[in-house]
């Protein structure tokens, strides 16, 4: 029987996150990520064989602080596989030092070597460029759930990998299972912003 995500509770599931479509989405839903929640509540539902983060983090050595740091260190040591990769530095047109970097490939390299040994694939991102990815995981008989967005504005999550998943999750219906208890309260969009 199929339950929390669409998932079974005797399929082989992993998780692969896009970290930076992730934040992201849901920073423009006003919430942040409990990834222990997420985890836990995985879990729960199905055989979780890995949960993976992607995301490109800069060289701490370049600035004082990374506020990407903590997070990656904590998930580092709770039950996260990582894969990082290191921003490279470059100048745009106005002059401002400005970093650039994506894991999108090892992301989808990762979802088609693993999609054999597995039965679903929950995917958290809204970007269309892993619509090929998703078929060739498909191709091997692995579902994929692909979470991420159309409440915002513009949509996070593109037609083409709503259309290309198995099932596709809207993140706000995750909100109360997976948000961070301690996070502030969502900001009404129709609500002047409060000065501090």
């Amino acid at each position: 029987m199929k339950d929390w995500m669409g998932l079974d509770p005797d399929d082989r599931t992993a998780i692969f996150i896009d970290g930076a479509n992730l934040y992201k989405t849901a920073r423009n839903l006003g919430f942040d990520i409990d990834y222990k929640r997420l985890l836990k509540k995985t879990r729960q539902e199905t055989r979780l064989v890995r949960a993976y983060y992607y995301t490109a983090i800069q060289d701490d050595r370049e600035q004082d602080y990374s506020p990407l740091r903590p997070l990656v260190d904590w998930l580092d040591y709770n039950g996260y596989h990582l894969r990082t990769k290191m921003a490279r530095e470059f100048t745009d047109a106005q002059g401002k030092k400005r970093f650039r970097g994506s894991t999108d490939i090892e992301l989808a390299v990762d979802m088609v070597t693993m999609a054999s040994k597995l039965d679903c694939i929950v995917l958290f991102t809204g970007n269309g460029d892993f619509r090929h990815a998703i078929a060739q995981v498909q191709d091997q008989g692995c579902r994929v759930v692909c979470v991420s967005t159309t409440a915002s504005q513009p949509p996070m999550a593109s037609d083409e990998i709503r259309r290309q998943a198995d099932i596709f999750v809207d993140l706000t219906d995750l909100e109360d299972v997976i948000s961070r208890k301690s996070a502030p309260p969502k900001r009404n969009a129709d609500a002047p912003p409060v000065d501090a």
